[in-house]
């Protein structure tokens, strides 16, 4: 398949019809290829007898030129699939139909594409919810999805928020790449994040004790989780809670995922980290991991690691001794524990880890917590 560029009016505007007719006329072809009752073959047949349909008068090659562009857009992600295809992309921000940026190797860039214009980008928008089975109505004007079949090599996960709440008028739509063949602890000393004698500690570390990996944004806090749970040894029991599937698995046997479940306007039925977290308690389980803590699943997890059971999870944190601050503060959503209370609960992590820029920056060992200066008491490994 070609990429589509302006010098093709017949096909943009072929192509645009198209995609519009799918969207409003078709769309029962649309879920039937998503949820694959339709073969790839059988909706691209489709498509093709539509557009003769709707331009008798075309020629073959003109048919032929706008169902590649639609197979393209319909099975990627049109003008973005080249930034998805490209490894070394992490992140991508629509700003504005001309205004894309992405962070490539760690670094925020302009991606060098955009679409035609704001009616085409809009097109794109209602697509790629209504391929991902997303409501962007009034009430759902945020939305948060994750599409895990369309790309062989990553798993994607959107934010998307509309006009009706963006200062400008387009939407924003970000979109974080999640590799599925997520590296290796080798794989991370290979590439810097830390040496061979740091990996060996936190393999052992991870094992024996719980563990908070902490870091600003895109710091590599959820690559050196993924990495470190694939050690666990095969006879370890794990549950993992997340928001968005980020955390998978390559090897090991005995391990759940679970993810959380927004309500929208239309429907009530939720299922946060705090529920899923809850219902991981009573699991048989011997290692629990969440994914990113974000609110009152931080009281669950605490609970947790307290019984004597191992756990870890990410969070966001501006070095490894405050992570535990943190943590409190979001477990004082749920719990009726004085601030002191949780914090001297804290010691049952004995590993805290921060990241920036995908380097291991510090470890800490937490050795207890001390009752005249009431802190815990840390030791600097790292």
């Amino acid at each position: 398949m070609r990429e589509r560029t302006k010098q093709d009016p017949i096909v943009e505007e072929g192509l645009r019809q198209l995609v519009d007719d799918y969207l409003t006329q078709k769309q029962m072809a649309l879920i039937q290829m998503r949820r694959g009752t339709l073969s790839r073959t059988e909706f691209l047949q489709d498509a093709r007898e539509h557009i003769r349909r709707r331009h008798p008068t075309a020629c073959p090659m003109d048919v032929e030129q706008i169902l590649d562009a639609f197979e393209q857009y319909i099975y990627g992600y049109s003008r973005l699939s080249p930034l998805i295809d490209d490894p070394s992309v992490s992140d991508i921000r629509v700003i504005s139909h001309d205004n894309i940026r992405v962070k490539r190797y760690g670094q925020r860039t302009d991606a060098g594409i955009g679409f035609t214009d704001e009616r085409e980008y809009r097109q794109f928008i209602d697509y790629i919810a209504a391929k991902n089975q997303v409501n962007i109505s009034n009430l759902n004007a945020i939305q948060r999805f994750t599409d895990t079949d369309s790309h062989p090599d990553f798993i994607l996960r959107f934010t998307l928020s509309m006009p009706l709440i963006n200062t400008y008028n387009e939407p924003y739509l970000c979109i974080r790449k999640v590799p599925r063949s997520f590296p290796k602890v080798r794989d991370l000393v290979e590439r810097g994040m830390m040496n061979e004698e740091t990996a060996q500690l936190l393999i052992q570390r991870f094992r024996q004790g719980s563990t908070i990996i902490c870091g600003g944004n895109s710091s590599g806090k959820t690559t050196l989780l993924n990495a470190l749970k694939e050690t666990l040894p095969d006879d370890v029991a794990v549950l993992v809670a997340q928001q968005a599937d980020e955390l998978t698995t390559q090897y090991h046997p005995d391990m759940m995922f679970l993810h959380s479940l927004p309500g929208t306007g239309e429907s009530q039925v939720s299922y946060d980290l705090k529920h899923i977290s809850i219902a991981g308690l009573t699991m048989d389980v011997d290692y629990f991991i969440i994914g990113e803590i974000k609110g009152a699943e931080a009281l669950y997890l605490l609970n947790a690691a307290c019984t004597g059971q191992l756990c870890a999870a990410t969070i966001h944190a501006s070095s490894a001794d405050k992570a535990a601050d943190k943590l409190v503060d979001y477990a004082l959503y749920e719990s009726h524990y004085m601030r002191d209370e949780l914090m001297r609960m804290m010691d049952c992590f004995q590993t805290y880890v921060f990241m920036e820029k995908y380097r291991v920056k510090q470890i800490y060992h937490c050795g207890g917590w001390d009752e005249e200066r009431r802190s815990l008491l840390y030791e600097r490994i790292i």
